[in-house]
């Protein structure tokens, strides 16, 4: 089996953005938008509800979302970004809110990690993006971008919630190419 990578290519993740947005999948646009964006496991994100996303009392979305991780028990606290609240907005126009953020409508739960995988396979297959790309790999990807735009790596690792530095690494995909550019971009 191959490694899930980031994806490196911003342009491949507004590929994904875009082709569902196309296919008027509304609900998958905003399933990539919030993987890449929130950095939660798939599966913390198929069981997020439309009340930790929006306040049906005020009419409004959250500012954060509060997720109590499923592997670690941990809890987390991510704020919106505009690109999920532009995602949500546009969600909310063609979705019947029902509990589950990601419902199947057919059965009124989340859909499954399963079915969460075939559609991020298909869209990259249809893109013609590497194989090595799957659901983990939208995880994978916030760390990534945050590392190359100089977020600090302890800082993503405290975000993934990960117990040591070497698990943040391999996350992270560093490629001997960023290990070139490290070497080219330090002037002293």
């Amino acid at each position: 089996m191959a490694t899930t990578e980031p994806i490196r290519n911003v342009d491949h993740v507004h590929a994904l953005y875009n082709y569902f947005l196309k296919k008027g999948e509304i609900r998958n646009n905003l399933l990539i938008v919030m993987a890449v964006h929130t950095a939660l496991r798939i599966g913390d994100l198929l069981s997020l509800k439309w009340d930790d996303v929006y306040d049906f009392t005020n009419n409004s979305f959250h500012s954060f979302i509060s997720v109590r991780e499923h592997k670690t028990g941990k809890s987390n606290h991510i704020p919106l970004h505009p690109d999920i609240t532009l995602a949500l907005n546009k969600y909310m126009y063609v979705a019947r809110p029902g509990v589950y953020l990601f419902s199947n409508p057919k059965i009124g739960k989340p859909i499954s990690r399963v079915q969460a995988h075939r559609i991020i396979r298909h869209a990259c297959e249809a893109l013609k993006l590497p194989a090595t790309f799957s659901c983990h790999s939208l995880r994978k990807t916030f760390g990534y971008h945050a590392w190359k735009t100089g977020v600090p790596p302890v800082v993503i690792m405290d975000i993934y919630n990960h117990v040591s530095f070497a698990v943040t690494q391999r996350y992270l995909g560093i490629t001997q190419d960023d290990r070139n550019d490290a070497y080219l971009q330090v002037s002293i």
